[in-house]
């Protein structure tokens, strides 16, 4: 199998191929084309397939991971939607539930009213009710005031309508005969309605999930579409699959109907190329370190694999998210993170960001702020001759001025300046991984750190000691771990459906039920994209909580028929689960099943672990020495500091610190007192000294 997989990024776009029968892999970067993503991603494939001599018409799969969701909700540039709801429900999403993003504050930004994804005289009303009850319907649609409410929507111009009754969940049969009507009457329109997208209880969260959907879907759905165009317009009929938030993939057409599961299509993608780096080392407790450019992705994946988000803790942008989601947090921490002072005199850095254009000044591109990577080549941790494999130049004297004019401000040698920048971002970071393990119940002292990201390894060693993490792992391509990530993955689904049971009264009749209907969508779902039977897995799960409480927890469920026995396994299993989470439980309380889940994933060709070649001496690997300046105990100092290329290192080789490793996608720092190793599939493991 021939495997391509592609990410696009801030600023540059990554590539990897992988021949699992040759176990052959090259890599490859281009600058993002911000204007059509899709441009640098076939512009990406096909400079690889010229330099590696590769036959554009035997290439199998295409992965991709896209930020066009992303990007539209970030920078608040989707759509003009419209929205039919439930008469007296028109401002639901824009209440909300009257949680204040921060409690105190009388001045503050709540997204969803100064950004609403609707404007408010594009919600629309119509005549319909369902009941809570099964099957209740309380007020019948009024077909007549839909068409009427569309032709309105379509006189103002609107590219998306939203569908968001209430209680559909349970009963959609009023959103999907209005969609009938909208694409009778409207079928330009892009269409979304909640109980296909999310159908759960919490009808803020549910309409806002449709909401974001309709948001997004049309630039998604043109993104995909054009892909698509240009990848066969250029020799390339490999099957192309999307990489979503829940950490599989997805067909193009399924990510078009449904864009909003591609709101962390990317940041996933680098999770599962840190699980893979983890498993080429026998590491699995690991925390996964991704920083790029504008932006730092923490994720924590334990024994049990990575964790999904919760729905009180799931927002992009502000916006509550009610679709499955790998947990990652993200800080305003990368490259480009500008640094300054703020109103109220303090030294910040972050999180606004100089961006792919104009960048930081060393980049050359009429960058005018100081930045992270300005501060790293005053410090002499980026060479200017080898970045970016030589392809890309570096304007060292652009980084002093832009460092010279902060030192000014701040009254500090450029130095120290420079070394200021980097605790402070070293330290947002830090802070933002006790966020996910301490505050949790987790000590970063079991885990290992792996990092990538273009700027990942400049910065792994400084934050692991101020966590004293022990062990650093920069994977054999860090800087191109998340497409490496889109690799390791399969065709993956998830379907729930609300249910509310409780443990003193199961409907077992009813609950089995409920889950073969959905396997069978999933089963079916699958083998419409073309997977063999043999080789779909169907996994349960549910969100459970005690009777009376606010939020979940999701506990595992066995396949087959359900009974006493098994369920009383499983509500071991989250009294468990609430301890492990809470601190405490209470085993007598009843137990509410208040979702159930299905995940169907579906086989794909995957990456082949590959040894690097033993032909080389770690003296071959030699480039040259440099002086560094490193924070020795609170003191700058110049330190001499031999400079290593990556490729040219061999397997099962040690060397000490300070040192610092170029390769094309990343630059790697080994401060005094460390060791690093490299393994035999390429990690490079770095034992923290003190």
């Amino acid at each position: 199998m021939k495997l391509f997989g592609v990410d696009v990024g801030g600023t540059f776009t990554d590539v990897i191929y992988n021949d699992t029968e040759k176990r052959m892999t090259a890599i490859h970067k281009v600058p993002t084309t911000l204007e059509d993503p899709s441009n640098g991603v076939v512009q990406g494939i096909l400079e690889l397939c010229e330099r590696q001599n590769i036959e554009k018409s035997e290439i199998d799969h295409v992965f991709h991971g896209t930020t066009i969701a992303t990007n539209a909700i970030l920078e608040y540039d989707g759509a003009k939607t419209g929205m039919l709801t439930t008469e007296g429900y028109r401002d639901i999403i824009h209440i909300g539930r009257h949680q204040r993003p921060q409690n105190h504050s009388i001045m503050q930004d709540i997204p969803w009213q100064a950004r609403p994804l609707v404007q408010r005289r594009n919600r629309l009303a119509v005549a319909e009710r369902m009941g809570p009850a099964k099957d209740q319907i309380i007020k019948s649609l009024d077909e007549d005031q839909v068409r009427g409410a569309v032709a309105t929507l379509k006189e103002k111009g609107v590219d998306s309508i939203i569908v968001n009754f209430l209680f559909s969940y349970i009963n959609p049969s009023h959103e999907q005969r209005a969609k009938e009507i909208i694409e009778e009457e409207y079928p330009e329109a892009f269409v979304t309605i909640s109980s296909e997208v999310s159908p759960q209880f919490r009808e803020f969260e549910r309409f806002t999930t449709a909401s974001i959907n309709g948001f997004v879907g049309p630039k998604v759905k043109h993104y995909i579409q054009n892909l698509e165009h240009s990848l066969k317009d250029n020799g390339i009929s490999a099957e192309l699959h999307i990489m979503a938030s829940n950490g599989g993939v997805a067909t193009p057409k399924t990510v078009s109907e449904k864009p909003v599961n591609t709101l962390l299509s990317g940041p996933a993608a680098g999770i599962l190329g840190g699980a893979w780096a983890g498993e080429l080392t026998n590491r699995q407790k690991l925390i996964t370190f991704d920083v790029g450019g504008t932006s730092a992705d923490i994720g924590i994946i334990t024994d049990s694999g990575y964790s999904e988000s919760s729905a009180r803790d799931t927002w992009i942008a502000g916006y509550p998210v009610m679709v499955p989601m790998i947990d990652i947090h993200t800080i305003g921490a990368g490259g480009g993170s500008i640094a300054h002072i703020d109103e109220g005199g303090a030294f910040k850095v972050g999180p606004r960001s100089a961006g792919s254009r104009p960048g930081p000044a060393c980049y050359g591109h009429g960058g005018l702020k100081p930045t992270v990577s300005d501060a790293n080549v005053v410090l002499g941790r980026i060479d200017e001759h080898n970045f970016l494999g030589g392809e890309m130049s570096i304007y060292t004297n652009a980084a002093y001025k832009v460092i010279d004019e902060l030192a000014e401000q701040l009254e500090l040698t450029r130095e120290r300046t420079a070394e200021g920048i980097l605790q402070i971002m070293n330290n947002n970071m830090a802070n933002a991984i006790r966020e996910r393990t301490i505050q949790k119940g987790e000590d970063p002292r079991e885990f290992s750190l792996v990092a990538f990201g273009g700027a990942g390894p400049l910065h792994a060693v400084d934050v692991a000691k101020i966590l004293n993490i022990p062990e650093v792992i920069i994977p054999l391509y860090p800087g191109i771990n998340s497409a490496t990530g889109l690799l390791t993955t399969d065709l993956k689904y998830d379907v729930i459906k609300t249910e509310f049971m409780l443990s003193t009264n199961m409907d077992f009749e009813r609950l089995n039920q409920d889950y073969q209907t959905l396997e069978s969508q999933l089963v079916n779902q699958l083998k419409e994209d073309g997977v063999a039977e043999n080789e779909i897995q169907i996994h349960r799960s549910a969100d459970a909580r005690y009777a009376g409480q606010g939020y979940e927890l999701r506990i595992e469920l066995p396949s087959g028929n359900l009974n006493e026995e098994t369920i009383s396994e499983a509500f071991t299993s989250f009294h468990e689960s609430h301890k492990g989470e809470y601190g405490h439980n209470f085993l007598e309380s009843p137990i509410e099943i208040v979702n159930i889940r299905v995940t169907g994933t579906g086989y794909m060709p995957k990456i082949e672990k590959q040894a690097i070649n033993h032909e080389f001496q770690l003296e071959d690997a030699f480039l040259k020495k440099g002086e560094t300046i490193f924070n020795i105990n609170g003191n700058l100092e110049k330190v001499e500091t031999k400079f290593y290329q990556r490729e040219k290192i061999p397997g099962d080789t040690e060397f000490h610190g300070p040192c610092i490793v170029l390769q094309k996608d990343t630059t790697t720092v080994i401060p005094p007192g460390c060791t690093a190793y490299i393994e035999e599939f390429g990690n490079m493991i770095i034992k923290v000294g003190a």
